[in-house]
């Protein structure tokens, strides 16, 4: 480790916040201008560019001979995205929720992400399998392309959509140029902050697989973090929300279907992850399913919940790498009391919001009776 890896990690981070800025202005713009809505945006054209580093990473370390870190990048992405980028991003403003999002793109993650699991038991994803996670990433993006603009064409019949006052956005050509550049920024600023973080945990002599899914993980994660936080903080809640379920969805078709095309015999997935990584990726998806059906939206202390939830996943691998005398302490205090209060946590939340729908259903309809 030495000040030039240092210096990396900083330059992608200044890299990561511009891009970011850059990417989200001209996603939004070429949404209004295309027709498309910014929840579409969201879930496509910025997904697909902020999974442009975790594809970069994956390809590379699968051709490389470095299947666990591969691996270990798309997992820990995931779980970051879910756990970390959402979690910042509600506590910034809280986030409301599109239906679609709930009826359509939440549970398409959780059933890909189930994929994921049942195709890597026998040890890898063959050929064949990554075909299937391609054709499943093209068809759920055609589907909400489909999906969205039949709504749109609803909103405008009815003339309740509220763009339809908004200023002019900027010309295409200005859109697209502000998204190539960047998605430029972001390849950029991710490549020195994951070599620089590559090194210095390299020089600490931690594997493969547990750099992919912490270090590279996050690095790579940092641009969906660059273009949800400036989305949320630019009021744009559906390109913010929409970023990282898509980002997610992208990584198991795209960034894990591209390498096991490209590798002779597929992508060997380690036992660990099969063991524990992946089933937590699969957890975080289902937790965000009732969290997205609370009342449209997920809130500042659920955010707060999800960041506290990364930093003990984090810990676990960090203190199970090093194989610390902490390990068994931490576990047990997760399994018995972190755990249970979460999962107790969400369904309370569920039943309160279940019980005050109910409410409302029944005054409206003593209302209507009356």
């Amino acid at each position: 480790m030495d000040l030039l890896d240092v210096g990396r990690i900083l330059l992608g981070l200044v890299l990561l916040v511009g891009g970011g800025e850059l990417l989200v202005r001209g996603a939004s713009a070429l949404a209004r201008r295309v027709g498309l809505s910014p929840l579409v945006v969201g879930l496509t054209v910025v997904s697909v560019a902020t999974s442009a580093p975790e594809l970069a990473v994956t390809v590379g370390a699968a051709l490389d001979g470095q299947p666990d870190l591969a691996v270990g990048n798309v997992v820990g992405s995931n779980i970051a995205n879910v756990l970390l980028i959402l979690g910042i991003s509600a506590l910034v403003l809280p986030l409301s929720v599109r239906e679609q999002l709930v009826r359509l793109d939440v549970p398409v993650l959780v059933l890909l992400s189930g994929l994921l699991l049942v195709l890597a038991l026998d040890g890898g994803i063959s050929t064949g399998e990554g075909i299937l996670l391609l054709v499943l990433v093209v068809a759920h993006t055609v589907l909400t392309i489909l999906v969205s603009r039949r709504r749109d064409r609803t909103v405008a019949d009815e003339g309740t959509d509220p763009e339809a006052t908004a200023p002019a956005p900027p010309s295409s050509l200005v859109s697209v140029v502000l998204i190539v550049v960047g998605v430029g920024l972001l390849v950029v600023g991710a490549d020195q902050l994951v070599t620089g973080a590559v090194s210095i945990a390299g020089a600490l002599g931690v594997s493969g697989l547990v750099v992919g899914l912490t270090v590279v993980a996050l690095g790579t994660s940092l641009p969906e973090l660059a273009a949800s936080v400036i989305a949320a903080l630019r009021g744009e809640r559906d390109i913010a929300v929409g970023n990282v379920v898509g980002s997610c969805i992208v990584n198991i078709g795209l960034v894990l279907g591209v390498p096991a095309l490209l590798s002779e015999g597929g992508l060997p997935v380690p036992s660990a992850a099969i063991a524990l990584d992946i089933p937590l990726m699969i957890a975080a998806a289902v937790a965000l399913l009732p969290v997205v059906l609370t009342n449209f939206t997920v809130a500042r202390w659920e955010g707060g919940m999800f960041v506290l939830l990364y930093a003990a996943y984090v810990g676990y691998v960090v203190l199970d790498a090093i194989d610390h005398d902490a390990l068994e302490g931490f576990t047990f205090v997760m399994a018995l009391f972190v755990l249970p209060l979460v999962a107790i946590s969400l369904v309370a939340t569920v039943a309160f919001e279940v019980g005050v729908h109910r409410g409302r259903q029944e005054s409206v309809a003593g209302r209507r009776t009356g």
